[in-house]
């Protein structure tokens, strides 16, 4: 069933809506997503480039000399990864999208550099940030309620 989604960064700069066939997405745990993102894994969804729209066009990285990345230039939000002979398909950060909520991941990539501790943290403690006073306090301070 052929779905559209949209997304953006988190200034709201860079728009796009891409159509989807699936909800399956992928971590990549290579050392270059992790410098690209700041994070430990890279949570993606891979897309045929024809099948995303931009509203306006982001800003592309040369990462490497086998591939590029989108993202905003204004705020900084990495927002996917394409090889440059790709084949007309592109990859898509999660956390991009508007509600990341139906992705589900179905595979590892990279898996020379994963962190295995980060990959199950179930029996971590859970904090809600509209529960947490240093984060809580700032928003209401600003006059805002806590972003979800």
């Amino acid at each position: 069933m052929l779905t559209t989604m949209t997304g953006g960064c988190q200034c709201g700069r860079i728009r796009y809506a891409v159509r989807l066939d699936n909800h399956e997405a992928y971590l990549c745990h290579c050392r270059m997503c992790q410098k690209a993102t700041g994070g430990v894994v890279a949570a993606f969804v891979q897309v045929p480039r024809d099948a995303i729209v931009w509203e306006r066009e982001p800003d592309w990285y040369a990462s490497s000399p086998i591939a590029r990345r989108p993202f905003c230039s204004a705020c900084g939000t990495p927002l996917g990864f394409a090889f440059l002979d790709a084949a007309g398909m592109m990859d898509i950060t999660v956390g991009s999208f508007d509600d990341p909520s139906a992705f589900r991941p179905v595979a590892h990539a990279g898996a020379e550099s994963l962190h295995e501790a980060w990959l199950d943290t179930r029996a971590l403690p859970r904090h809600r940030s509209d529960q947490t006073p240093s984060v809580a306090d700032r928003w209401k301070a600003a006059g805002l309620e806590v972003p979800e």
